[in-house]
């Protein structure tokens, strides 16, 4: 038996429900992992709440690192005892799971599980917003909301490690002093300062080439007045809520900027892709050029705590849950 978190109807964090289940031996393409880490994702809270519509019931989360216990028909590339990490599809908060083998990766020697747990689905964003929604060069300026939290902080280093100027904002001092250490070029308290003039006055009025928001409603619009002609918007999630434009013409009049609404499902529509970013990531791990943070780590019986304490944004980092 496993314990597993079954979401049955969509709500708040106590439609997490803790139950046993029978994990029964993987079918065509699939493996079946013991999960030694799980990751938690804003994604997650889509889901459980229904702003990301997944069909009830279903084990909530996305993301975690294990150990390969058997394989289905057809599998090839994964054996029993290999270590792999994975995103998606939900199943994650479980002692054990059955996952698409296309969706695991190889985990290196030298990269622990809460590691790749931790960094395998924020990492691989951070890859495909950097090099694919746009392929960021040395001596742009970049804008990254959110910055202390889990992508935030991968975004914050990649970006630096290319080249790129990096304002941030954060919603504490203690959170802008982390962005800082981290080699931001200005960090901005979005809950103290207006970060628009902030960027205005960074910039000399120029604004930035490109804003990687994953808040949401509340910073998307202020947002639009940091780009520089023709820059482009980067919304990814919502944490603050869902993002509507009020009327389109709204980007012309604010320099004719792009607006881009990318997801991992459109990006990672192949194992291939999924498996270039994950080698990417774990790269810049190995050569230190990212560190991934975990600065909260719950047995996996706290998973409804943990959801309380990340939509308080009372979290930095990436949180792990162990098993």
């Amino acid at each position: 038996m496993s314990r597993a978190f079954v979401v049955r109807e969509n709500g708040g964090p106590e439609q997490l429900q803790l139950e046993e289940l029978e994990i029964p031996a993987p079918g065509p393409g699939q493996i079946k992992v013991r999960n030694r880490a799980i990751g938690l994702n804003f994604i997650d809270v889509y889901q459980r709440t229904g702003l990301y519509a997944t069909p009830l019931p279903f084990i909530a989360g996305n993301e975690g690192a294990g150990e390969v216990l058997s394989v289905g028909p057809g599998v090839t590339g994964f054996a029993p005892g290999d270590r792999v990490a994975y995103q998606g599809p939900v199943g994650a908060y479980a002692d054990e799971r059955l996952l698409p083998a296309e969706k695991a990766v190889p985990v290196p020697d030298g990269i622990a599980d809460e590691v790749a747990a931790a960094a395998l689905l924020k990492g691989t964003t951070a890859f495909y917003l950097l090099h694919w929604t746009h392929e960021l060069k040395a001596g742009e300026t970049v804008l990254v909301h959110a910055a202390a939290g889990g992508t935030g902080q991968i975004l914050v280093q990649w970006a630096k490690a290319i080249g790129a100027t990096v304002i941030a904002t954060a919603g504490s001092e203690a959170k802008c002093e982390l962005v800082r250490d981290l080699g931001a070029d200005l960090v901005v308290d979005y809950k103290t300062h207006d970060f628009v003039t902030h960027v205005k006055e960074f910039t000399g009025g120029r604004g930035v080439d490109v804003v990687y928001d994953g808040v949401g409603k509340a910073t998307f619009e202020p947002s639009l007045d940091c780009l520089r002609p023709r820059g482009l918007m980067v919304s990814f999630g919502s944490a603050s809520g869902p993002v509507s434009l009020p009327r389109l013409g709204i980007l012309a009049e604010k320099g004719s900027l792009y607006v881009t609404r990318p997801t991992g499902a459109s990006y990672f529509r192949t194992p291939e892709d999924l498996r270039t970013a994950a080698a990417a990531l774990f790269q810049m791990i190995a050569d230190s050029k990212i560190t991934i943070s975990i600065d909260q780590r719950r047995p996996l019986a706290e998973a409804m705590e943990a959801h309380i304490a990340l939509e308080a944004r009372e979290t930095t980092g990436s949180t792990v849950l162990i098993p």
